[in-house]
């Protein structure tokens, strides 16, 4: 009977074994898809990397493209300016000509979202300007900024040039 129990056991180990197997060779199939598609995602991710990091080159290379085509064509009046010759038949119109293109200047860059700082009379902000001295006056509050040499510009929100100013004092 144990001789008996062992041949019928044996086919059902052999069904065991084939479906043991076909596991086996689908799990293998599965892991190769899987390792296939990570080393696809991989190589995606890698172009994605070299990619961005030319366009960021280019982007910091070009990137102010836009605001120096504007420029050029302030530069262009100035440059106008410059060639005309001042007498006092046109000093007016000169004038008044260099004033546009100092507007036109300051359209532009506000275009781009520089914009300068009011500080005359303003309370003095360390974190705006630059204290060159300071100057005896009744004309301000003390503390106030009474003479501006440089302004102050910022670029949307960040300064990116403190203003050299000096500060009222006490007058004597």
């Amino acid at each position: 009977m144990s001789e008996n129990n062992n041949q019928n056991e044996q086919p059902a180990q052999t069904q065991a074994d084939i479906s043991t197997d076909k596991k086996i060779e689908e799990l293998q199939a599965q892991a190769e898809k899987f390792k296939n598609e990570y080393l696809y995602l991989r190589a995606e991710f890698d172009n994605f990397r070299k990619n961005s990091i030319k366009e960021r080159s280019e982007y910091l290379k070009y990137g102010s493209e836009r605001l120096l085509v504007e420029l050029l064509t302030v530069l262009d009046n100035f440059e106008r300016a410059l060639e005309t010759k001042v007498d006092p038949s046109n000093f007016a119109h000169y004038i008044k000509g260099v004033e546009m293109t100092a507007t036109e200047l300051k359209t532009v860059l506000k275009n781009f979202g520089v914009t300068d700082v009011a500080s005359h009379g303003a309370p003095f902000d360390p974190n705006m300007h630059e204290a060159l001295g300071s100057e005896p006056t009744t004309d301000v509050p003390v503390g106030h900024v009474v003479r501006v040499f440089k302004k102050p510009y910022k670029l949307h929100d960040k300064l990116i040039r403190p203003g050299q100013v000096v500060v009222a004092s006490k007058p004597v």
